[in-house]
């Protein structure tokens, strides 16, 4: 284990590892298989039409549930990393998939916002137990001979585990059994608890000595980060990323619903069977294409051309790879959002994994390359930081701003409103939408307090679509040309364009100050 790494052959890099790193590569796998399983149907489901078995919320409400839920996920593990520290990684493993098996189950089952809101943060609460243990069994794993393989395979993991679970819930949810992201949810995260009950075991390291309170111990963990913060180069840094974690979310918060809102996807599907039935077999289930199968192809291009694209960017500073990184992540989003045409909409997420795998790599690298010697963990604990804010602020985007600038249900209430249109329930009360959804009104507008409306979405589109003598399909393609739902893209690139020419004066013109400032 103490041979430097040039000397080791590819097999016995590969021997290397010892049993606990590959048993927490493999749970790291099952779990983002269950993880983005779930994750690449949600932003659908929470706002998809109740008579397609969807929960119908508002995109402001969906866009809050995420956004505030999976960014408590990334700082939360500042107090589960230490709680994980003091009581070993096997209880934590096995707290975590329980807590992650009761929260997944439970999905299936509510429907109510505030009891959708509180599972989902329970689940949270498991993901965020798990997220540092696997790394820190990674970690403690590796050596100086093989650490580098040892995370390229670890991350190979995780983008495999995200690829499989997608694939594996567009293929088999059908129209509307959405429920069964879910199900596949719990199947796949109760190996983990199998292989974390009968095949992983701590090492005699992997629980502290209680030296100090849990408390103490949190604490400590905020006073470090507070201390790596102080550090004006880093923080600044951080809070560029911002953008970057912003964009990335975008594909899977406000994408998968633009294109459920706006592409033809049966249209999509058979143009791209005729193109190549390998393809169309990738995107498509049956005779029509799936959101979150199209959104997959992002972990599908990291799979196949990531050591690609990392070759070509070996040698390339970190500060420059993500700087260029940034230029292709804004030109693939932009693409994606412009057309409403599913072949600019795959060249467009393909274009963004380039980006992706440019930028998000080299971003762990240049923390290293600016850490002081010595504290190099400690300032590499602030990653998360900006991972924490854009998946918050990318659920207020795919939440306040789409659902009043792009959801198909808005634009078709604003369509009515210009024609003077009364859309009625299944009570022939009439309705008006809101940002917490169907309200019923008196003649002047004013809602009728006690009285639920009775309409889904899809109903109301389709009034509002016969009142203006129109097909569905037809009046989709009006509200596009009408409303432009597509400018909202200009949103995502503003962000990219920011964040770049951010980093270049960060590079530019306040590194080298302070660079200078240090050697005056």
């Amino acid at each position: 284990m103490n041979k430097d790494k040039k000397d080791l052959s590819f097999g016995q890099l590969m021997g290397s590892f010892p049993r606990p790193f590959w048993i927490a590569s493999a749970m790291e796998l099952f779990e983002r298989f269950a993880w983005y399983g779930m994750f690449a149907i949600l932003a659908i489901y929470l706002v998809a039409s109740k008579d397609t078995n969807g929960l119908g919320f508002t995109d402001e409400q969906g866009g809050t549930i995420i956004g505030v839920v999976t960014g408590t996920l990334y700082f939360l593990p500042i107090i589960t990393g230490a709680i994980a520290d003091r009581i070993g990684y096997k209880k934590s493993l096995l707290i975590a998939y329980v807590i992650m098996v009761i929260g997944y189950f439970s999905l299936g089952y509510v429907s109510n916002y505030w009891a959708f809101f509180a599972v989902f943060m329970l689940l949270g609460v498991g993901a965020a137990m798990f997220k540092p243990v696997a790394s820190a069994i990674v970690t403690k794993n590796t050596g100086s001979h093989n650490s580098s393989m040892g995370f390229g395979i670890f991350y190979m993991m995780v983008n495999i585990g995200g690829w499989i679970g997608p694939l594996v819930v567009g293929k088999l949810r059908g129209e509307s059994n959405w429920q069964i992201a879910f199900h596949i949810a719990v199947a796949v995260i109760t190996v983990n608890i199998l292989l974390a009950l009968f095949v992983y075991k701590d090492s005699k390291d992997d629980e502290q000595k209680v030296v100090q309170s849990l408390g103490e111990t949190i604490a400590k963990s905020f006073r470090n980060i507070w201390e790596a913060l102080k550090d004006m180069r880093l923080t600044i840094l951080l809070i560029i990323m911002i953008g970057f974690w912003t964009l990335f979310n975008q594909l899977f918060y406000t994408l998968p619903k633009f294109i459920q809102d706006w592409v033809h996807l049966d249209t999509l599907f058979t143009d791209i069977n005729n193109f190549s039935p390998f393809l169309a077999s990738i995107i498509g289930d049956g005779n029509i294409a799936k959101p979150e199968l199209l959104v997959n192809l992002d972990a599908f291009a990291i799979i196949f051309f990531q050591i690609l694209i990392s070759y070509i960017i070996l040698k390339w500073k970190p500060i420059n790879a993500m700087i260029i990184g940034f230029i292709i992540v804004s030109v693939g989003i932009g693409l994606t959002f412009y057309f409403n045409d599913g072949i600019f909409i795959i060249s467009g997420i393909i274009i963004f994994a380039i980006g992706e795998m440019t930028a998000n790599p080299k971003f762990s690298a240049y923390i290293a390359e600016i850490s002081p010697k010595g504290k190099e963990a400690l300032y590499m604990g602030t990653y998360f930081l900006p991972v924490f804010a854009g998946n918050t602020i990318a659920g207020w985007i795919s939440g306040s701003i789409y659902g009043k600038m792009s959801a198909k249900i808005a634009l078709a209430q604003k369509e009515a409103i210009a024609k003077g249109l009364s859309i009625l329930d299944k009570s022939n009360h009439l309705v008006t939408y809101t940002k917490t959804g169907f309200k019923a009104v008196d003649d002047s507008g004013n809602i009728l307090k006690g009285v639920a409306a009775d309409i889904t979405k899809n109903d109301y589109i389709a009034q509002v679509a016969k009142k203006s003598n129109m097909s569905v399909s037809d009046f989709t393609d009006h509200l596009w040309n009408t409303y432009h739902p597509n400018e909202i893209l200009w949103i995502f690139v503003g962000i990219g364009v920011l964040t770049f020419l951010a980093l270049v004066f960060y590079d530019k013109v306040y590194v080298k100050r302070m660079d200078r400032k240090a050697n005056a």
